[in-house]
């Protein structure tokens, strides 16, 4: 009978030390899950790509989450910095203990802004800890705004008519101007190049793409034109199709853009 008094009572100790071990590991776990000290955790995601072509929003939204890992209710103050970007947003949240909270950055480009890259930082501080004003450490996060290129292009010409003479040779210009926000490639052809060589001209195109910067002055391109030699001619009227084509618009937009 003894011996078996003393049994029960090393299994009871046993499982009285087995549940104490297991209660403060769990106390220790969520010690470490629970900072005491305010603090603050900000991640961001980086926004779509912005459209500036005319008739386009020129907007894009970042999206955030501010996460409280203490058990403090927390005041957060925040400032965004979007450099040449225009941005909208919250100046400060109020986090619960343990909570996430979601919040939104709006960008906007200005009308047929450069194509390029923009980095906005987005800082968030603790201000208050249970309504106790208290001196947080800023925690910034990065993210990258693109604006994104688009076409757009004009073909003007000095002369609208020209009178021409049998056996005489001609030179045509016309002005191409890139109106699009980055350097784009003007692919150029005659459009009815075959109608015409069928009457007995010949065409020549010095150069057949032309490199332009964004907004720069135009580059002139020549049309080389040598009149049919057959003699006899009488009053009769041609077209001359000049195109120009954004190669930008043709390998990244789908949709060719001509003039």
């Amino acid at each position: 009978m003894l011996m078996s008094s003393r049994s029960s009572v090393r299994t009871s100790m046993l499982i009285l030390m087995v549940y104490f071990l297991s209660t403060w590991s769990g106390a220790a776990a969520v010690h470490a899950q629970t900072n005491p000290t305010p603090d603050i955790t900000l991640t961001c995601d980086n926004p779509q790509p912005i459209e500036v072509y005319p008739g386009a929003t020129r907007t894009s939204i970042v999206y955030c989450t501010l996460q409280n890992p203490t058990v403090h209710s927390e005041k957060v103050d925040l400032q965004i910095q979007s450099g040449a970007l225009i941005s909208a947003g919250p100046a400060s949240m109020s986090v619960g203990s343990g909570a996430d909270v979601s919040f939104q950055v709006i960008l906007r480009a200005d009308l047929r802004m450069p194509e390029g890259q923009h980095q906005i930082s987005i800082t968030a501080t603790v201000s208050q800890a249970n309504g106790v004003a208290y001196p947080g450490t800023p925690t910034t996060y990065k993210v990258l705004a693109v604006v994104k290129q688009f076409s757009r292009l004009r073909v003007a010409s000095e002369l609208a008519f020209i009178q021409l003479r049998p056996k005489v040779d001609y030179m045509v210009s016309y002005d191409v101007y890139n109106d699009g926000n980055a350097l784009d490639r003007m692919n150029i052809e005659i459009a009815n190049y075959d109608e015409l060589s069928d009457e007995g001209f010949t065409l020549s195109l010095p150069l057949v793409n032309v490199e332009i910067e964004s907004k720069s002055p135009p580059e002139k391109v020549r049309v080389q034109i040598r009149t049919p030699k057959n003699q006899g001619w009488t009053d009769k009227y041609y077209n001359l199709q000049f195109k120009a084509t954004s190669d930008y618009s043709v390998r990244t937009e789908g949709i060719p853009n001509s003039q």
